[in-house]
C-alpha cells in the first residue's frame, strides 16, 4: 500500500503538460469538432435563456434570464470571432509553392 502512495506524485508528474506559448498554426479534426460543439452549446442556451426570459413574469428573473442569453451569444461571437481570426492568417492552399 505504502509503495502504491509513493507511486501517484510520481503519475500525477507524467500527466502534467506544458503550456502553449501560441496556438498551432493548424487546427486538427478533433479539435474542429470540440469548437463547433462549442459553438452550439453556446447558440442553444441563448436561445433557451431568450425563451426562458420571455416566458418569465417575474421582473428580475427576466433580466437575469436575458443576461444569460447575452453572455452565451457574446461567447458564441468570440469563438466566432477567433475562428475569423484563424482563417485570416490561413495561406489559401493553390498559393502555395
Amino acid at each position: 500500500m505504502q509503495q502504491q502512495n509513493m507511486n501517484m506524485p510520481n503519475m500525477n508528474m507524467q500527466n502534467q503538460q506544458a503550456t502553449m506559448q501560441q496556438p498551432p498554426g493548424v487546427v486538427s479534426t478533433k479539435d474542429a469538432l470540440y469548437l463547433t460543439d462549442m459553438m452550439s452549446w453556446n447558440l442553444l442556451s441563448a436561445k433557451k435563456a431568450h425563451f426562458f426570459a420571455g416566458q418569465c413574469q417575474d421582473p428580475e428573473i427576466k433580466s437575469e434570464a436575458e443576461k444569460v442569453a447575452q453572455m452565451h451569444q457574446r461567447h458564441y461571437q468570440q469563438i466566432l470571432g477567433h475562428l475569423g481570426q484563424h482563417a485570416s492568417q490561413q495561406q489559401p492552399l493553390n498559393n502555395m509553392q
